[in-house]
Order: C-alpha cells, then structure tokens, then sequence
C-alpha cells in the first residue's frame, strides 16, 4: 500500500485507543476490525477511507509519529512531556484529565518552601528533572521507579513523589497527599511535523471536525 495514500494513527492500548475510536468515530472515521475483541492483528485498515491504525504501548506512541511511522498519535500529555519527541501537539480531546503533581506525607511541605536537597521518586524522571531544576530552582536526587511509587517516602526512599493524580484515593490511603501542582493532563492528539506539511489539508481538516465535537460537547 502507498503511504501517502493513507492517514496512519498511532493509539495507546486500552481506554486510550477505546475513546479515541469514539470520537473518531463522530466525524465518520471508523475502522469496523478494531471492534473484534479476538484480533491479533496489529494493523488495522479502512480501505475505502484511506486510514490505518495501530496500536502500541502509551510510551512508544510520541516515538511512532516523530520518525513518520504514523502521521498521527493520540497520547497522553505526561507521555508528551516526558518523552519530549519532536511531534506538534493539535488538539486538546479532553478525556483522560488528571493532573501530574509533588505529592508526599504532610511535613515533606516544608521541604519544599526551604530549597532543601531533597530525593524525589518517580516514574516520570524527565518532568520532575525539570520541574525542580528548572521552576522550582531546588537541587534534587532523582529516583526512578517503575511500581507503586507511593512506596518511596512510606519506606523512606524519597522524600516525596512525582506521580499522575487522578482521585487522589492511594494517596490518602497511604497517608499522602498532593503537595504541589505541575501541570494538568489530559489526551491529546499529536502529529507529525513531516506529515503536516504533506498531508496538511486532510490533517487540519480532521482536527478542524474534531474540535468543533468537542466545542459541542462542552456547551452541553
């Protein structure tokens, strides 16, 4: 098949990819073998619309479009900022929302108003780097983690965490709570730079179809 021909996306697994198809889905794009529950495929066509799709781990998604594997990718914005690829960022779809933040038990506060040196666990190294490097000024150890990181200041690894917050219902559980705010986060959708340039009418045309779903959705 000629790639120019087609509109290739990049989706996360799981809820990501299941919401994104829902709203593509409202301005007509649709690709009916994505629904069969049984699929070991990986790539998925609509012929007749000149689009494909596939699906890959959250993570890998920035990395899919920025070399032009897909021209398209619908991605978490804490994917975005810590795997800092080079993609555009078009559009805000809303779903997914949290926020990434300092969190930690009560008395870490005063840590982080004094510019202590302090150890920071997190699963997301490059955004806490630059939060506390860059806006807070605070020198930091930095350590990654890749499972529960409210286990860092429970057993005295770190003294606070930088994690996606969604209910805040772990942390309470834990004796934690959110300490500072870094940013909120929700889904968006990414596009190749290369991309944009060859594809540009189809490509804004979709986000144009897509952001005026979303503006609908907003007034309800």
């Amino acid at each position: 098949m000629k790639d120019d021909l087609y509109l290739t996306f990049a989706l996360g697994k799981g809820r990501l990819s299941k919401k994104s198809m829902e709203l593509l889905e409202q301005i007509g794009i649709t690709c009916e073998e994505m629904k069969d529950p049984d699929s070991r495929k990986l790539i998925f066509v609509n012929e007749k619309q000149k689009v494909r799709f596939f699906l890959s781990k959250g993570p890998d998604v920035p990395t899919y479009v920025e070399y032009g594997a897909a021209d398209l990718g619908v991605v978490g914005r804490d994917t975005i900022l810590e795997e800092n690829r080079n993609v555009y960022e078009l559009l805000d779809l809303g779903f997914g929302k949290c926020r990434m933040c300092v969190c930690g038990p009560h008395d870490a506060k005063e840590l982080l108003q004094h510019h202590e040196r302090i150890r920071v666990a997190s699963k997301y190294p490059d955004i806490a780097r630059e939060y506390f490097y860059e806006h807070k000024h605070q020198t930091v150890d930095i350590i990654k983690l890749n499972g529960s990181v409210e286990l860092g200041p429970i057993v005295g690894l770190a003294d606070v965490i930088v994690d996606i917050v969604e209910t805040g219902s772990t942390l309470r559980e834990n004796g934690l709570e959110v300490l500072e705010e870094i940013a909120p986060l929700s889904a968006r959708l990414i596009v190749n730079p290369v991309s944009m340039q060859l594809k540009g009418d189809r490509i804004r045309d979709l986000t144009v179809r897509l952001k005026a779903i979303l503006d609908e959705e907003k007034k309800k």
